[in-house]
């Protein structure tokens, strides 16, 4: 198994329950992946369990016939055959997560919160695993971390089961055994190079591709590489997996699905002044992963209280708003030399009586000085940002005719240039500043082929022996949450477990 995220630790306790050998390579120095971190939300249905306790009714079919839906962009583009998988094996996916250890909130008084209405379901079918009880073994030190109730039981399982887990493990490459096919995993650790032969299967489950940029950018060039993954101080998604197939001819599939709806893939920053600002992930001082994230950032509770500028230092949408319209003037051209495609940093701008209303204290560690400065002029401001992707200092003219401009709407109670409503505060004392507020990618909603048992597909529609691939890895079923990797991870451990070495 390569990765050991949500569907790489399906796929390896589902692969040891069957009989297999189970070795796990994994990036990072933690397991859990992204889903260490996420909310926990599971989408499966079908009848299962919970659902039953809970007196919602629900069939497979009912499943397949929401997410095969052409009016939703999340449906859209899925796949049949991995519908009609995800729709028969649901049931069992929940029965298989119990059996080892993981625990749904299911009490009368939480299931209005977490029971959700999210994507194409006719009825309530995403569920929230239980917070990980153990908070040393938390990735995040504040509560609401539920997916870390998914991976930490998996992994007690695996060990449980005898699954060996190689921590800072990278693979660069799968090299091709006696016959020519893939079979041998090699890649760097810290004690230098290894090579592991997979005498049955290997499951790529390396998490997707959203902090490669030119790998992204094959979906949509304007991914260039300001715009910053979420969540890479815990997990980056560097597309190793994809990248490795592809050596052995695997399709890419689904990528209608990854520009779809740039809402789907792209999330605005909540959190300013720092370089990861994902609005559910906030590196407090105390987590292990804070020296990576540098800052907490600045959390805007109020976004009357800043404009957003881009790297030319002027106003491009309503900063209210999170739509696509926004995501798509926010990387709207802006030229800067030797980067055509990209739209370049986004910055909040703001004065010294925003940070009172706010309640903010401009200072490390709540800001990353890289992405953060101040000023007590615009011109000054202007001079001591120093970012290493805004390729040209902003427009110091620029900058001053749209602070200048913004201040006669606030005066006159009217955003005559993009509708903010009734625009209120003026940015007039200083000290100023300007902390990055760009846009941040999220999901990789496209990835390799697969067919129902996770079997990677090649250019020619004929499976590759021996591979396998789940998670955000994989193309052709573009579901937000847990759900599609733990199901998917779940059968390419048993695909791998069952074949014949």
């Amino acid at each position: 198994m390569i990765g050991a995220g949500p569907a790489g630790l399906a796929a390896a306790v589902a692969a040891a329950s069957a009989g297999a050998s189970v070795t796990v390579i994994e990036l990072c120095d933690d397991i859990g992946g992204r889903g260490i971190v996420s909310g926990g939300n599971i989408h499966l249905g079908g009848g299962n369990a919970l659902q039953a306790r809970l007196g919602i009714e629900d069939t497979p079919d009912a499943v397949f016939a929401d997410w095969v839906r052409h009016d939703l962009p999340e449906s859209r583009f899925c796949d049949r055959d991995l519908v009609r998988a995800y729709a028969d094996h649901s049931v069992e996916t929940y029965e298989f997560l119990a059996e080892h250890g993981v625990r749904f909130i299911d009490t009368p008084t939480a299931v209005k919160l977490d029971v959700k209405s999210v994507g194409p379901q006719s009825v309530p079918r995403v569920f929230r695993c239980e917070e990980w009880p153990v908070a040393e073994e938390l990735a995040l030190r504040e509560s609401g971390r539920n997916g870390s109730g998914l991976v930490r039981a998996l992994e007690r399982s695996a060990r449980r089961l005898g699954v060996v887990f190689r921590l800072g493990h990278r693979m660069t490459r799968i090299a091709p055994g006696p016959e020519g096919q893939p079979q041998i995993v090699e890649g760097t650790a810290p004690d230098g190079a290894f090579a592991i032969t997979a005498r049955r299967g290997i499951v790529l489950a390396t998490g997707g591709s959203t902090g490669n940029v030119n790998f992204r950018r094959i979906f949509d060039p304007r991914l260039t590489e300001e715009y910053q993954q979420v969540g890479a101080p815990v997990a980056p998604q560097t597309g190793d997996g994809e990248i490795a197939a592809m050596a052995y001819g695997a399709s890419l599939w689904g990528t209608a699905a990854q520009t779809a709806g740039t809402c789907l893939v792209m999330a605005k920053t909540h959190h300013i002044g720092c370089r990861w600002g994902y609005k559910r992930l906030k590196y407090r001082t105390d987590s292990p992963h804070f020296p990576r994230a540098g800052a907490t950032g600045l959390t805007v509770s109020d976004w009357q209280n800043v404009i957003l500028v881009n790297q030319a230092g002027k106003r491009f949408w309503n900063e209210e708003e999170e739509d696509q319209a926004f995501f798509d003037a926010a990387m709207g051209y802006c030229r800067r030399e030797g980067a055509p495609d990209g739209g370049g940093p986004i910055w909040a701008i703001f004065d010294a009586d925003a940070v009172a209303r706010e309640g903010w204290t401009p200072e490390p560690p709540h800001v990353d000085p890289q992405y953060f400065a101040r000023g007590d002029t615009l011109s000054e401001l202007v001079a001591n940002l120093d970012n290493p992707y805004q390729s040209a200092p902003l427009d110091r003219a620029a900058l001053a005719e749209t602070v200048a401009r913004y201040n006669c709407f606030v005066a006159e109670g009217v955003d005559r240039d993009f509708g903010k409503p009734q625009p209120r505060y003026p940015i007039a004392r200083p000290p100023f500043y300007a902390a990055w507020a760009t846009p941040m990618i999220h999901d990789s909603l496209a990835g390799l082929r697969i067919d129902g048992g996770a079997r990677v597909i090649g250019l020619d529609g004929a499976p590759i022996p021996g591979l396998f691939c789940a998670g955000e890895s994989h193309g052709g079923f573009p579901q937000h949450g847990l759900g599609r990797s733990v199901l998917f991870g779940r059968l390419a451990g048993l695909g791998a477990a069952r074949r014949e070495g």
